[in-house]
């Protein structure tokens, strides 16, 4: 079955001629005289416009008998932001298929997550995405197995394994029809490999957008930062990973054109679901061009999107744990925080095994299983706090609360207010940062009137921002980071 094309193919053929990066990932380039699909801004030399067709993922190409173009590779491009931007059913089953939601649960999983029926979710995914999810996923296993093929010297069997394939021969063949070559032939061609640890470490390139401002990241991650659980040091962010098979660790060291991913992981199998938990983290697939031009045109925010062109919105790789962090941290500053969280790390979070730990880097962030029995009166913090601490880890371990990007996110905001001890100023940040929404203002947060009065727009008492951010969607959450990294440099 074909796929439905982008709708505006005029727009999409003049952004292939003139190799326009913006729209890497957004949609895909196939040349019928060559059953090739690129990137939009490949380097070769651009097809006659009867010889093109235009889709809306790497797996609707393949499906409609395209294979990878050697040269620019499309399917490491960033991802569509548009999953972010519109939270609907077809984004939330893409971040899962994404995730590896299909290789672990199946088809009836994935539609069981998203509520609805397997016949249906097929039904939306081919008609907004141009292919079903078991194409889309099997799309994805090809990519990380490349990834694992180009980058280790490990054995193929075990490289088909870790990517999710169920036999040897499903590998071998996926690889062939989607890539042109073997997988000894990829991995021949590949400028160099890595040793295969036994921990199970691996070197990954993360593709970006431009610009993209890492430096801001690592500021507001390392002020930010749990000991124990996650650290900056020399200009990498390093944490701890609760994995689907296991756990591991990961560094992520922001560079010019790409990020630079080091893992290490007791699970080979978890390769998708850490880099795309990473992606998010870093906010990796946005579309900073569409965010820099609608705020930078405002009077009050042009000045700071001038100074910090392409600044990110940080997500994160676990909601749970930023739900929890976000709780312990109401109505207290950012370092004081980042202690009492560190103590609960250290009394409750379990430790990593000898072969990963580190420094600075030695525990699990503890699980809603562990926290939710706990008596409130024996934390180390007010009882109050402590009560809506193991409420909403009751909620997330009976399935009241559910914490990542599969869930409609107005459902999950009006669970968590449900919750006592919960309000809205956590409500949004966890929107904001675990459920990768891209446009929450957070109207009585302390540093967002601070920031705003100081340039004239909030009264006295802080008001009146809320009507002066309206103009800022559906940015508002990039819009609040400005804010706060312009009020962290000032207050150097």
């Amino acid at each position: 079955m074909d796929a439905a094309p982008v709708i505006d193919e005029e727009r999409c053929y003049r952004a292939v001629r003139s190799r326009d990066r913006r729209f890497d990932g957004v949609f895909y380039t196939a040349v019928t005289s060559t059953r090739i699909y690129c990137r939009p801004s490949c380097p070769a030399i651009t097809p006659r416009r009867p010889n093109v067709r235009f889709y809306p993922s790497a797996a609707a190409a393949q499906a409609a008998g395209f294979r990878a173009c050697k040269r620019c590779l499309p399917d490491a491009t960033p991802g569509s932001p548009r999953w972010d931007l519109h939270a609907d059913m077809a984004g939330r089953a893409m971040r899962l298929i994404n995730d590896g939601v299909v290789e672990r649960d199946g088809v009836g999983g994935l539609a069981a997550r998203l509520g609805f029926s397997s016949r249906h979710l097929n039904r939306v995914l081919v008609q907004e995405v141009g292919a079903g999810p078991l194409a889309l996923a099997r799309s994805r296993r090809a990519q990380t197995a490349r990834i694992l093929i180009e980058t280790t010297e490990m054995p193929f069997a075990d490289a088909a394994f870790a990517a999710g394939f169920s036999s040897i021969r499903q590998f071998n063949d996926t690889v062939r029809e989607v890539y042109a070559a073997t997988p000894s032939q990829l991995r021949a061609s590949s400028p160099r490999g890595h040793a295969h640890d036994p921990a199970g470490r691996l070197e990954i390139r993360l593709a970006v957008r431009q610009p993209f401002d890492g430096e801001a990241l690592l500021g507001f991650l390392s002020v930010r930062a749990v000991p124990g659980v996650e650290q900056v040091v020399d200009r990498s962010y390093r944490r701890t990973l609760r994995l689907p098979h296991g756990i591991g660790v990961v560094s992520l060291t922001p560079g010019q054109q790409a990020v630079r991913c080091t893992l290490e992981l007791t699970d080979l199998r978890d390769v998708t679901a850490a880099v795309e938990r990473c992606r998010r983290l870093l906010d990796l697939d946005a579309d900073p061009e569409a965010v820099d031009g609608r705020l930078g045109t405002d009077d009050v925010l042009a000045p700071l999107v001038a100074r910090r062109p392409g600044l990110r919105v940080p997500g994160h790789v676990d909601g749970a744990e930023l739900t929890v962090r976000a709780v312990l941290g109401q109505q207290i500053s950012v370092a004081a925080a980042c202690t009492l969280v560190s103590r609960l790390v250290l009394r409750h979070g379990d430790p990593l095994p000898p072969a990963l730990s580190r420094p600075g880097l030695t525990h699990l962030f503890p699980a809603p299983a562990t926290l939710a029995p706990l008596d409130p009166a024996e934390l180390s913090m007010p009882l109050a706090r402590g009560r809506a601490l193991t409420g909403l880890c009751r909620a997330v371990v009976f399935g009241d609360v559910v914490l990542d990007r599969a869930a409609e996110r107005r459902d999950v905001e009006a669970s968590l207010l449900a919750v006592p001890g919960i309000g809205p100023w956590t409500a949004g940040y966890v929107a904001m940062r675990a459920l990768g929404d891209p446009d929450v203002f957070l109207p009585t947060d302390v540093g967002v009137r601070r920031a705003l009065r100081r340039r004239g727009v909030a009264g006295p008492d802080g008001t009146g921002g809320a009507t002066v951010a309206a103009s800022w969607r559906p940015w508002r959450s990039y819009a609040l980071m400005h804010l706060w990294t312009a009020l962290a440099e000032e207050n150097r």
